[in-house]
């Protein structure tokens, strides 16, 4: 009924201004043309103060990104803004990144915030296409702080580290105020070697292309929302944390060019990965909610919680877009791994309506996925 409405109304302004009414827009038109001015605009920034949404990962943390920290540093390496730069450096091609964790609580099942550290910038090297080689660690402490939660912290970082086969090589101290700090912070950045000629990115996606991704999603998130003890929830559940790069290893050998681009899903989610590719590539990403891998105690937390799966942080999750035609291959070559057993093909690409990501829901509608506004599981990483 709404699209006969919208075809009468249309119909009745194209009498009043002499326009034929099958050059009206429809409805469906006027909704995706004001997105697409509303993303034409410069971004803005119109709080005076920094927000806990500003760290989410979503509308909030792309607009201070674009309006403060791009315009204050763009250059051609940032602008991309990939999960990291890649730097030519001689006849080496290098991949490097940083990142800071500031998860709460600092320890919970599946990890804490140290292997959490190492394996997320391992992980943002791996989806730049590269062999991850070496870290750095940042450490911010605050007086009071228990020496014997640092051993943990940093145990789990050396056993991480093995696993992934990279060294901490650098690193830096501080210690802060009691009551000035949140027990302990860590940043880290990495550098890794690009051994392939393959230049991955969120603006290569072209229609056509299969989007999977490589188990189950929003496991970290949801295990970390429970940890805190706010809610009186139960679910066996442990944060997915793990090092993808012998998994993004894996599918770039098994399918040579046909990969697009690789992101791994932390803060915002797969959907908000998806957001990323439909507006860098200026496709549509048509998803199929039935085909998302999900278990089922994280998706009975997330309707209790009020959330949907896709937004949900992953810390051992990468998303894929590669050619249709190497769909089968990709999905074979991250199965083959441990880390992918749970791999699935979720949607494909296409031209219509450009820059939106669409899902096509349980039901046999279809809604529109976009980036979150506010921060509904803030500190998970």
């Amino acid at each position: 009924m709404k699209g006969i409405e919208g075809t009468a109304d249309w119909a009745e302004a194209a009498v009043r201004e002499h326009v034929p009414a099958a050059e009206a827009p429809s409805r469906e038109e006027q909704v995706l043309e004001r997105i697409e001015r509303a993303r034409r605009r410069k971004a803005r920034v119109k709080e005076e103060h920094v927000t806990m949404a500003h760290g989410s990962g979503g509308k909030a943390t792309q607009t201070l990104v674009e309006a403060v920290f791009l315009e204050a540093f763009h250059n051609p390496l940032l602008e991309p803004l990939e999960d990291g730069a890649v730097l030519d450096v001689g006849a080496a091609r290098l991949a490097f990144t940083t990142d800071s964790y500031v998860v709460s609580p600092l320890f919970f099942p599946g990890g804490n915030i140290g292997d959490l550290a190492v394996n997320g910038t391992v992980n943002d090297l791996s989806v730049c296409g590269a062999r991850p080689l070496y870290l750095s660690a940042g450490f911010v402490l605050e007086e009071g702080f228990p020496v014997e939660d640092l051993r943990r912290i940093t145990a789990s970082m050396a056993a991480a580290a093995a696993a992934a086969g990279v060294l901490i090589v650098t690193g830096d101290t501080k210690v802060v105020q009691r009551g000035k700090g949140d027990g302990c912070y860590v940043n880290t950045a990495g550098v890794g070697l690009l051994e392939r000629p393959v230049t991955l990115g969120v603006a290569g996606a072209r229609p056509g292309d299969a989007v999977l991704v490589s188990g189950p999603v929003g496991e970290h998130g949801v295990t970390i929302m429970l940890a805190r003890g706010e809610l009186d929830i139960e679910a066996d559940l442990a944060s997915d944390t793990a090092p993808l790069n012998g998994l993004a290893a894996a599918l770039l050998d098994a399918c040579a060019g046909a990969v697009r681009c690789l992101r791994d899903a932390t803060r915002g989610g797969v959907a908000t990965i998806l957001n990323e590719i439909a507006r860098a590539s200026g496709v549509a990403v048509v998803v199929d909610e039935d085909a998302v891998p999900v278990r089922p105690s994280v998706r009975g937390a997330c309707e209790l919680l009020g959330i949907d799966p896709l937004y949900v942080a992953c810390e051992g999750r990468m998303v894929a877009v590669v050619d249709g035609a190497a769909a089968g291959t990709a999905l074979a070559a991250l199965r083959a791994h441990p880390l992918g057993e749970g791999a699935a093909l979720i949607g494909r690409l296409k031209d219509d309506p450009p820059g939106l990501v669409l899902l096509k829901t349980a039901f046999g509608g279809t809604r529109i996925v976009d980036l979150l506004v506010g921060d509904p599981l803030p500190r998970i990483c």
